[in-house]
């Protein structure tokens, strides 16, 4: 008994030849990436109403979810990648003062 194939299944079949396998080193990062995605754990969070509503609608301004944006933010500061508008400024104005 044959099985219909869809669009998508029929092109993966007949791609089948050109597919190479992915070598164990790429295969180990590609399945440790996907096992840190997937490790997502969730949690409460008392937050004033106030800055709630601010960070909500922040986040409508950038287009994200607020969950979203709370995410990023905490992991560009867990990383060293969140960057703090004063300390900008006082960088700026110690390259004013060398030049």
């Amino acid at each position: 008994m044959k099985i219909k194939l869809d669009i998508f299944e029929q092109q993966i079949e007949n791609e089948a030849e050109s597919y190479q396998p992915i070598l164990p080193p790429k295969r180990h990062q590609i399945e440790s990436l996907l096992k840190r995605a997937q490790k997502a754990h969730n949690i409460n969070l008392r937050i004033n109403k106030d800055e709630l509503n601010l960070l909500k609608q922040r986040a409508e301004k950038e287009g994200l979810p607020y969950q979203t944006l709370l995410s990023s933010i905490l992991h560009k500061y867990l990383t060293n990648q969140l960057i703090e508008s004063d300390g900008v400024v006082r960088l700026l104005d110690m390259m004013k003062k060398k030049a």
